[in-house]
C-alpha cells in the first residue's frame, strides 16, 4: 500500500464518521422541522385559516428521510470499502452489495428529484402569474406525486439488486457486460451527474431571478417573508447539488473511458475517488446546515427543538400568510 493510498483511506474514515454524525442529527432534525411545516396553516389575510405554504415542505421533507438512509447505509459502507478495505464474501453480499446499491441509488435519486419538485413549487406558487400559480399541487396531489416517484425509481433500481454480485478479490461487481454499461451511463453519469447538474443549475437560475422579484416585492408588501426563505434555502441546495454532482460525474466518465484498464489502480486515481465520494455525500450530510445558516425562520424552529421548547409550528406563526394556490 503506498503512502497516498494509506492517506486516502484515513481520510475516509475520519471524514466519513464525522459526516455519518453530523448528516444523521442534521437529517433527524430536517425531518422533525420539515413534518411540522408540512402541517402548518396560515390567515389568509388575518381571517381567513385555509391557506398552506405549498407543496415545498412535503417534498423537502421526503428528500431528508432519503438522505437519512443513503448516510445511514450508503456512507456507513462506504467507509468499509474505501477506509478499511473491508472484504465482500458470499455470506454477506445481499447487504454489502445487492441490498446497498439498490438503496443507495433510489434514495438518493428521490432525494434529488424531491428538491427539484420543490424548487418547481417555489417557483409555481410564487408567480405574479395565475397561471402558473394554478399549476402548483394541492398536498394531497404532492403526496401522490412523490409516491409515484418512489415507486417508479424502486422499480427501475431492482436490477442493480439482481446483477450485482462478488468478485474473486472480494469487490462488488456486475458481471453483465450490458446492465454494466446500462449502469454506468444511466445510473452512475446521467442520474447522478448530468440530469441533477442541468436541472438544479436552471431552476437555481430560475429560483435566483424569483428572489429578486420577491426583494421588490417586499418592498411594497409585508406577506413573502416565508417565500422568500424558502427560496432561499433552495437556491443554496441547488449549489451544493452541483458541486457534489461534477467530481462524481468525472469519476465515472473516467472510469467508462479506462475500463478494465490498470490506469484505474493508480494511487492518485483512489485518492480522487476517496475525495469524490465525500462530496458525493456532502448535500445530504450538509442540508440542514445549509437550511440553519441561511434561513431565520428554519434557526429559530431548530434551537425550539434543541432546547426541548414547546410550541414549535412557529413557522407561519411569525409571518403573514404567503400567496395562495389554487386547489
Amino acid at each position: 500500500m503506498t503512502d497516498l493510498e494509506e492517506i486516502s483511506r484515513k481520510l475516509m474514515i475520519v471524514a466519513g464518521i464525522l459526516m455519518i454524525l453530523f448528516g444523521l442529527t442534521g437529517n433527524v432534525l430536517n425531518t422533525l422541522i420539515f413534518t411540522d411545516w408540512s402541517r402548518s396553516r396560515g390567515k389568509a389575510n388575518g381571517q381567513r385559516k385555509k391557506s398552506e405554504i405549498g407543496s415545498s415542505p412535503l417534498y423537502l421533507l421526503t428528500s431528508s428521510i432519503a438522505s437519512f438512509i443513503v448516510i445511514a447505509y450508503g456512507l456507513c459502507t462506504r467507509i468499509l470499502f474505501d477506509g478499511y478495505n473491508y472484504p465482500v464474501t458470499p455470506n454477506n453480499m445481499l447487504f454489502l452489495c445487492k441490498l446497498r446499491y439498490f438503496c443507495l441509488h433510489t434514495f438518493d435519486t428521490i432525494s434529488w428529484i424531491c428538491l427539484c419538485m420543490g424548487i418547481l413549487d417555489r417557483y409555481l406558487i410564487t408567480s405574479r402569474e395565475v397561471r402558473l400559480r394554478q399549476l402548483s399541487k394541492t398536498r394531497r396531489q404532492t403526496k401522490l406525486i412523490i409516491l409515484f416517484v418512489a415507486f417508479f425509481v424502486g422499480l427501475h433500481s431492482i436490477p442493480l439488486a439482481v446483477y450485482y454480485d462478488v468478485s474473486q478479490l472480494g469487490q462488488c461487481i456486475i458481471y453483465s457486460t450490458f446492465y454494466l454499461y446500462y449502469y454506468r451511463y444511466i445510473f452512475q453519469i446521467m442520474l447522478h451527474g448530468i440530469i441533477p447538474i442541468i436541472s438544479f443549475s436552471i431552476f437555481g437560475f430560475l429560483t435566483y431571478k424569483q428572489l429578486q422579484i420577491l426583494k421588490n416585492r417586499q418592498n411594497i408588501m409585508k406577506n413573502v417573508n416565508a417565500d422568500k426563505q424558502l427560496s432561499r434555502m433552495f437556491l443554496l441546495t441547488s449549489f451544493t447539488i452541483v458541486l457534489s454532482a461534477i467530481p462524481y460525474s468525472a469519476e465515472s466518465t473516467y472510469y467508462l473511458i479506462f475500463a478494465d484498464s490498470s490506469q484505474q489502480q493508480i494511487s492518485y486515481v483512489f485518492f480522487f475517488h476517496i475525495l469524490s465520494s465525500i462530496l458525493f455525500y456532502t448535500n445530504p450530510v450538509c442540508s440542514f446546515y445549509v437550511y440553519y445558516i441561511s434561513t431565520p425562520n428554519f434557526r429559530i424552529q431548530a434551537l425550539k427543538i434543541i432546547l426541548c421548547k414547546k410550541n414549535v409550528n412557529g413557522f407561519m406563526n411569525n409571518q403573514v400568510n404567503t400567496i395562495t394556490t389554487a386547489n
